[in-house]
C-alpha cells in the first residue's frame, strides 16, 4: 500500500460513465419501473453507492476512504433504448476516490 501520511488532505472527485444499449420493451420496464423484479434503476442506484462505499473490501491494496458524497444518475436517449448511467464520488483525504 502507498505511504499518503505526508500527502494534505484535498478536496476529491471522481466521476465514471457507462452507456447500456437495450431492446425498446426492456426500456419501457425500466422506465416505468414494472420489471419482473422490480425497480432496476432503484436498486442500480443502491448498489452503485454501496460499492462505491466497500471500495477498499473490493479492491486489494485500496485505501479505506472517507466518502463525503455519492451521487449515481441515469439518463435515456429517447426512442434509442440507450441508457447513460453517471457514478460521481467525492471526499476531502489525502488519496483519491478514483477507484
Amino acid at each position: 500500500m502507498v505511504d499518503v501520511s505526508a500527502k494534505q488532505e484535498t478536496v476529491r472527485e471522481a466521476i465514471a460513465r457507462a452507456t447500456v444499449r437495450m431492446t425498446p420493451a426492456t426500456r419501457r420496464a425500466v422506465r416505468r419501473g414494472n420489471a419482473p423484479k422490480g425497480d432496476v434503476l432503484g436498486m442500480a442506484r443502491a448498489a452503485g453507492i454501496l460499492a462505491a462505499k466497500l471500495t477498499p473490501d473490493l479492491i486489494p491494496l485500496c485505501h479505506p476512504l472517507r466518502i463525503t458524497g455519492v451521487d449515481v444518475t441515469f439518463a435515456a436517449a429517447a426512442g434509442r433504448g440507450v441508457l447513460t448511467i453517471e457514478a460521481r464520488v467525492r471526499t476531502v483525504d489525502k488519496t483519491g476516490v478514483e477507484m
